[in-house]
């Protein structure tokens, strides 16, 4: 699996994305403002996205390193999994169980549980059960087993539905630099594609906006638990 760095360990932040940009756009305001904070942040890619209409490996590959870059990301890696025909497999899952235990994340990021994309819902499958195995002792795993304490879900979703959050995240002082690292997926947002509004890009910014109301802030990016998200404190209500 390549990746650009070595990773620093244990990795504060890991968002596993089905495809390049499935960070960029839904979680690319918590890397930010988790990288702002001096957490470490990674992004692991289940695919390499293509094919699409106007893409190729080699142009996503491309891409992708330009948002990295914009992103600070401390890692980044992809599982090389089918694109279009991902599923989840003891292959897949034995693969990504072995890269929790390298990166031992605090908090994994991964697509919400219900969308019209079925590499989407596999994802969220394979990361929910690889989360389970990298625990696993007696295995014939990489690593010491490790059991990342918590998943939440990120809104990367093609239904036109309106789930209710856990919470919403303010990215009001990062959604520039989160709008320039998904823009950096001109073959995805941009080329052969109408510049008349609204846009891909606008759609996204509007969404942003509509969350960021929802809290009395500009900006903001949803996310969903399937546990209780403790408090020890009021206040930060």
């Amino acid at each position: 699996m390549p990746a650009l760095l070595p990773p620093p360990v244990p990795l504060d932040l890991l968002v596993v994305a089905p495809h390049p940009d499935d960070a960029e756009i839904s979680a690319g305001g918590a890397l930010l403002a988790s990288k702002a904070r001096g957490r470490t942040t990674g992004v692991l890619e289940l695919t390499n996205g293509e094919p699409t209409p106007h893409g190729s490996p080699e142009i996503r590959a491309r891409e992708t390193a330009a948002a990295t870059r914009l992103l600070k990301l401390d890692w980044r890696g992809n599982l090389d999994l089918p694109n279009r025909s991902l599923e989840h497999t003891l292959e897949a899952r034995r693969a990504l169980a072995g890269v929790f235990r390298q990166l031992r994340p605090r908090l994994i990021l991964a697509p919400y549980w219900e969308d019209a994309h079925p590499d989407h819902v596999a994802a969220t499958s394979l990361v929910e059960a690889a989360r389970f195995w990298a625990k696993l002792s007696r295995s014939d795993l990489p690593g010491e087993p490790y059991h990342p304490p918590r998943i939440l879900y990120y809104f990367s979703i093609h239904l036109r539905i309106h789930p209710q959050p856990a919470f919403v995240l303010d990215i009001s002082d990062h959604l520039p630099q989160k709008m320039a690292s998904i823009a950096c997926y001109e073959s995805q947002f941009v080329t052969g594609r109408t510049p008349t509004p609204p846009t891909i890009l606008d759609d996204i910014r509007d969404r942003a906006r509509y969350w960021g109301w929802s809290i009395g802030r500009h900006h903001g990016e949803p996310y969903a638990s399937r546990e209780p998200i403790g408090l020890s404190d009021l206040n930060v209500l």
